[in-house]
C-alpha cells in the first residue's frame, strides 16, 4: 500500500487521470498536451507511468528526449522520434520523401521547407497509426533543436483527426514552439503529500534532518527522494556531491557523456580511452550501444561542477573522436578559448550543411559561434549579418536584434551598414517601431545599387514598396522613391519593377502596371514571382488578374512547402474574389489564409484575412459575424497602424451598414478610407470602395461629399478596372434625372465579364431608379436579373433587397431556400470543393497540408450537412446550394 501511495504522489493522481483520458481515446481521436513543471517535479515520472499503463499491445510508442548539447543539430530530435519508422519513408509521395530524408541527413537535396517536412511526418505517422494507434512521448522539448520543434508544432495542430497522441514535457517557463498546445502544469506537492512521500523514502530520518529536507525540497518530489541520501542543500548540489564521490575515471566518462551531442556509448569510451561507467549505475543507464542519464539534472550538475579546463579537455577529446564535420566543429569550438579562423571556417561550413537540410536555427547558431571565433571584425560582422538574415527568415526578431547590436559595434563596410539598417524591416513587412522608413530605405537601395550590389538593392527596394502598402509615407516620399527606382539599372518590365510600381505609385503609373501585368500573365512560371504579380494586381484594382495570379502561384508554393508566401497568395485570392462576388471561392481562401498566417507568425496577414472574412460575412448578410470579425481585425491593425487591414475593416462595416439600411453609418465608415488623417486611409484601396460610398451617400443626402472625391479620382492616369467600374456606378447613381438613364446604360454596356457583383449592383440600382419613376414594367427584368445574380453569388442582403424591389414593382418572388452551404465551415467548404473537382483525399491532403485520413473525416461530416451520402453527389450539391 505504501509503494502504491508513493507512486501516486510522485506521478500525480489527477494529472495521471487527465493523461489517461487523452491516451485512452487514441483509437478514435488524436490530441496533444504539453506538461510543464520545474526540474524534479515529476514530469518524467508522469510520462513513465503513462507508458507503463499503455503497455506494448495497445499502442506503438515513439519517443524523443531533448538534450542541451544537441540543440545545434538540425532535426536531431526528429531522428530520434522516427527511427523505428525509417523504412516506411519509402511509401511517401516523392516530394515529401525527399524533403524528409534530406532533413534527416539521409540524402542530399535542396533545402526542404519545414512545413513540407511536417507534411511528410504527418503522413508517415498517419499511415503507421492506421495499424496501431501512436503515442508520441517527447521529454524536455525546450532542449530539442528548433527544426524538430517546428515540425512538432505543425503536427500538434493536425493530429485531432488522427489516431495519434502527442505528449510533451518542458521545464518551467522555458519557451518552446509548442506553447500554444493545451497544457498541464505540475506544481510542488502540498505539505501533507510531501511529508508522506519523504516518510516512505526515508522512514528513519531524525526529526531535525526531516524538517531540513522538507524545507529544502519545497515539495519537489525528486528532491524528497534524493536529499535523504545526499544530506546536502539544493538538489543540483546533491547530484554534484554524488558525482564527486566517484572515481576520477568515472567522472571523466560522465563528463564526456554529458557533453556529447549523442548517446553513443562507443563515442564516449573512445574519447576517454576507458570504460569506467560501472560505479555511476545510479546516475546513468548503459546498454550495449548507448549511455543515457536518468535525469536531466544529473547531466547539468556534472557539467556545472566540472572545471572550465576539464570541460574544454572533454570537448577536445570528443572532437578528436568524431568524424562528422559539423559535430566535430562544434566540439572544437567549445574547446577553443580565443579566436581561431580555422575552427570558425569549419563552423561556417557546418552552417551551410544545416541550411541545406532546412535547419535554419542550427545554421544561425553555427554562424554566431563562428563569429565569436573570427579573427577580424570584417569576418565577424559578415557572419553575424548572415546569421541575422537567416533569423529574419525564421521569424526570430529577438535573435536579429541581438546579432545586429553586436555587429553595430564594429567598423562596418557600406554593404554591412546597409544590412544593419534593412534587416529589421523584414518583420511584419517593416510595420514595427524603430524600423527604417520607406524614403530612408529607398535611398539606401539606391546607394547599394551604385556600389554594384544590385541583388541586395532590389531586396531592399521590395521592402520599401511593402512599407508603402502597409504605412502611408506621404506624396513627397512616394515621388522620391519613384525617382530612385527610375535610376536603377533594371528593365521596367522586370516583374519586380512592375510590382514595386504597383505598390509605390498605384494611380500615377496604374495604366503602365495594368498593361505590364497583362503582358506578364502568360510568361511567368516562378510561383514566387507570380505571387508578387497577384499582389501588384490587387494594388491597381485588377481583381480579375489578382485572382488569376494568386491561384496560379498556389500549386508551386504548396509543393515547396512555402506556407508563409502561400498565406499571402490566399489572402489576395480571397480579397479579389470577394470584390468580384465569388464568395464560394473567397470564403475558404480567407479561412486558410488566416490559419496559415497564424501558423507562420504573420500577425498583419492574420488581420487582413479576418478583415476579408468580415467583408464576406457582410455580403452574406451575417452582420453580427461581420462586426465580430471586423473588431478582431481592427485590433491587429491598430497595434501598428496597418492601413490595409483598417481600410478593409471599414469596407466590411460599410457593407454591413448598407445591407441593414444604415446609410449614414455606411458613409461614416467608408469616408474614413478617404481621409489622409485617418489610420484607415490607404492610397490604393480607397479607389475600390467608390461604388459603396456613392450608394450610401445617395440614400442619406451626402451626395455632394462624394462628388468631390469622384472628380479627384477621375483625374487618375490609371486603367484600373475596379476604379472605373466604381466611377461609372457612382456617376449613374449621383446623376440628375435627365442624365441618369444614359449613364446607367453606359455602365451596363462596359465589359463586366468576370465581374458579376458589379453587374448585379448596377442592375439593382438601375431597377430601383426605374421603379421610383413609375416604370415598373421596365424595372422588373432588370431587378429579376439582379436578384438572380445575388442569389447565385450568395450575397444575401442585396438579394433580399432586389426581391423587395421586385415585389414593389408588382412581381411575386418566392423566398429563397436556406443555403445549406452556410452549415459548412470555410475549411469544410474548401475540402468539399476540392473533392467535387475530382481530387482524391490524398491529393486534397497534400494541397491543404493535412493527412488523407483527416480529409476523409471531414468529408464524413460534410455529407450530412449537404444532404448527400456519396462523393459523386458533391458537385451537384454545391451547384444547387451555390
Amino acid at each position: 500500500m505504501a509503494e502504491e501511495r508513493s507512486s501516486v504522489l510522485f506521478g500525480r493522481e489527477l494529472e495521471q487521470k487527465r493523461l489517461a483520458e487523452l491516451v485512452d481515446g487514441v483509437g478514435e481521436r488524436g490530441g496533444a498536451l504539453l506538461v510543464r513543471g520545474e526540474p524534479g517535479v515529476g514530469k518524467s515520472a508522469l510520462v513513465a507511468t503513462v507508458r507503463r499503463q499503455l503497455g506494448p499491445s495497445r499502442t506503438t510508442i515513439l519517443t524523443a528526449t531533448g538534450a542541451e548539447p544537441e540543440q545545434h543539430l538540425p532535426y536531431a530530435g526528429l531522428n530520434q522520434l522516427l527511427y523505428p519508422l525509417r523504412d516506411a519513408t519509402t511509401a511517401l509521395p516523392a516530394t515529401q520523401r525527399t524533403a524528409l530524408r534530406t532533413a534527416l541527413g539521409l540524402v542530399d537535396g535542396p533545402a526542404p521547407q519545414t512545413y513540407l517536412v511536417g507534411l511528410a511526418v504527418l503522413n508517415l505517422l498517419s499511415e503507421a497509426a492506421a495499424a496501431t494507434p501512436l503515442v508520441l512521448l517527447l521529454e524536455d522539448v525546450h532542449w530539442l533543436d528548433r527544426a524538430t520543434q517546428d515540425v512538432l508544432a505543425f503536427l500538434a495542430r493536425r493530429v485531432e483527426s488522427e489516431r495519434v497522441v502527442l505528449i510533451a514535457t518542458a521545464r518551467g517557463d522555458e519557451p518552446t514552439r509548442l506553447d500554444d498546445l493545451p497544457s498541464l502544469t505540475l506544481r510542488p506537492l502540498p505539505p501533507q503529500d510531501a511529508e508522506e512521500l519523504l516518510d516512505h523514502v526515508a522512514p528513519d530520518l531524525a526529526s531535525e534532518a526531516r524538517k531540513r529536507i522538507l524545507q529544502d525540497a519545497a515539495g519537489n518530489p525528486l528532491a524528497l527522494t534524493e536529499l535523504p541520501a545526499a544530506r546536502t542543500g539544493p538538489l543540483d548540489h546533491a547530484f554534484a556531491a554524488r558525482v564527486a564521490e566517484l572515481p576520477e575515471a568515472t567522472r571523466t566518462n560522465l563528463l564526456v557523456a554529458a557533453l556529447n551531442d549523442s548517446t553513443s556509448l562507443a563515442e564516449t569510451l573512445k574519447a576517454t580511452g576507458t570504460d569506467a561507467l560501472g560505479p555511476a549505475a545510479g546516475l546513468v543507464e548503459v546498454d550495449a550501444t548507448t549511455v543515457t542519464f536518468r535525469h536531466a539534472m544529473t547531466r547539468a550538475a556534472i557539467v556545472r561542477s566540472a572545471t572550465p579546463a576539464a570541460r574544454r579537455a572533454a570537448h577536445h577529446a570528443l572532437a578528436a573522436t568524431l568524424t562528422g564535420p559539423g559535430r566535430r566543429a562544434w566540439h572544437r569550438a567549445a574547446a577553443t578559448t580565443g579566436t581561431d579562423e580555422t575552427v570558425a571556417a569549419e563552423l561556417e561550413a557546418a552552417a551551410g550543411d544545416a541550411r541545406r537540410r532546412g535547419g535554419v536555427a542550427a545554421a544561425i547558431a553555427a554562424l554566431e559561434e563562428a563569429a565569436r571565433l573570427s579573427e577580424t571584425d570584417l569576418r565577424r560582422a559578415d557572419r553575424l549579418l548572415r546569421a541575422a538574415d537567416l533569423a529574419v527568415e525564421s521569424g526570430r526578431r529577438d535573435v536579429v536584434d541581438r546579432l545586429l547590436a553586436a555587429a553595430s559595434t564594429m567598423d562596418l563596410t557600406p554593404r554591412q551598414r546597409a544590412l544593419v539598417t534593412w534587416l529589421p524591416t523584414g518583420f511584419d513587412d517593416g510595420v514595427r517601431e524603430g524600423a527604417a522608413g520607406a524614403s530612408e530605405l529607398a535611398t539606401l537601395a539606391g546607394a547599394v545599387a551604385r556600389d554594384g550590389d544590385l541583388d541586395l538593392a532590389m531586396r531592399i527596394f521590395w521592402s520599401t514598396a511593402m512599407r508603402c502598402f502597409w504605412i502611408e509615407p506621404g506624396a513627397p516620399a512616394r515621388q522620391r522613391i519613384t525617382a530612385i527606382a527610375d535610376e536603377l539599372p533594371v528593365d521596367p518590365a522586370d516583374p519586380r519593377m512592375v510590382a514595386i510600381a504597383a505598390y509605390v505609385t498605384p494611380l500615377a503609373r496604374g495604366a503602365e502596371v495594368v498593361a505590364a501585368l497583362r503582358e506578364l500573365a502568360d510568361r511567368t512560371t516562378d510561383p514566387t514571382v507570380i505571387r508578387f504579380l497577384g499582389s501588384a494586381a490587387l494594388q491597381v484594382g485588377a481583381f480579375d488578374l489578382a485572382a488569376r495570379f494568386s491561384l496560379a502561384a498556389q500549386p508551386g508554393l504548396r509543393a515547396e512547402g512555402r506556407l508563409g508566401l502561400l498565406s499571402r497568395a490566399l489572402a489576395v485570392q480571397a480579397w479579389s474574389h470577394a470584390r468580384l462576388g465569388d464568395l464560394a471561392a473567397a470564403l475558404p481562401a480567407a479561412e486558410e489564409a488566416g490559419r496559415l498566417a497564424h501558423e507562420t507568425r504573420q500577425p498583419y496577414m492574420v488581420g487582413l484575412a479576418r478583415a476579408v472574412q468580415a467583408e464576406i460575412a457582410a455580403l452574406r448578410g451575417d452582420h453580427d459575424l461581420a462586426e465580430k470579425l471586423a473588431a478582431e481585425a481592427e485590433r491587429v491593425g491598430l497595434a501598428a497602424g496597418a492601413r490595409p487591414v483598417l481600410a478593409t475593416v471599414q469596407l466590411a462595416r460599410g457593407l454591413a451598414a448598407l445591407g441593414a439600411g444604415r446609410h449614414a453609418d455606411a458613409v461614416a465608415a467608408l469616408l474614413r478610407v478617404f481621409d489622409p488623417a485617418d489610420a484607415a486611409y490607404q492610397l490604393a484601396l480607397r479607389c475600390y470602395v467608390v461604388a459603396e460610398l456613392a450608394e450610401a451617400a445617395v440614400h442619406c443626402d451626402r451626395a455632394d461629399v462624394v462628388r468631390g472625391l469622384i472628380t479627384e479620382l477621375e483625374q487618375a492616369p490609371t486603367t484600373s478596372p475596379a476604379l472605373h467600374h466604381g466611377l461609372r456606378y457612382a456617376r449613374a447613381v449621383l446623376a440628375s434625372d435627365e442624365d441618369a438613364e444614359e449613364l446607367f446604360r453606359v455602365a451596363l454596356q462596359a465589359d463586366l465579364t468576370g465581374w458579376p457583383l458589379e453587374r448585379g449592383r448596377l442592375q439593382l440600382a438601375f431597377g430601383e431608379w426605374l421603379r421610383r419613376r413609375r416604370r415598373a414594367a421596365e424595372s422588373r427584368p432588370v431587378l429579376r436579373a439582379a436578384r438572380e445574380t445575388f442569389d447565385a453569388l450568395g450575397v444575401t442582403a442585396w438579394g433580399e433587397r432586389a426581391a423587395r424591389e421586385l415585389r414593389a414593382a408588382g412581381e411575386a418572388t418566392p423566398d429563397r431556400e436556406p443555403d445549406a452551404l452556410g452549415d459548412l465551415t470555410a475549411h469544410e467548404l474548401n475540402i468539399a470543393q476540392l473533392a467535387a473537382e475530382g481530387l482524391t483525399n490524398r491529393e486534397i491532403g497534400q494541397r491543404l497540408y493535412l493527412s488523407h485520413r483527416t480529409v476523409s473525416t471531414h468529408l464524413h461530416r460534410i455529407f450530412p450537412k449537404l444532404g448527400i451520402s456519396a462523393r459523386g453527389e458533391l458537385g451537384a450539391a454545391l451547384r444547387r446550394e451555390g
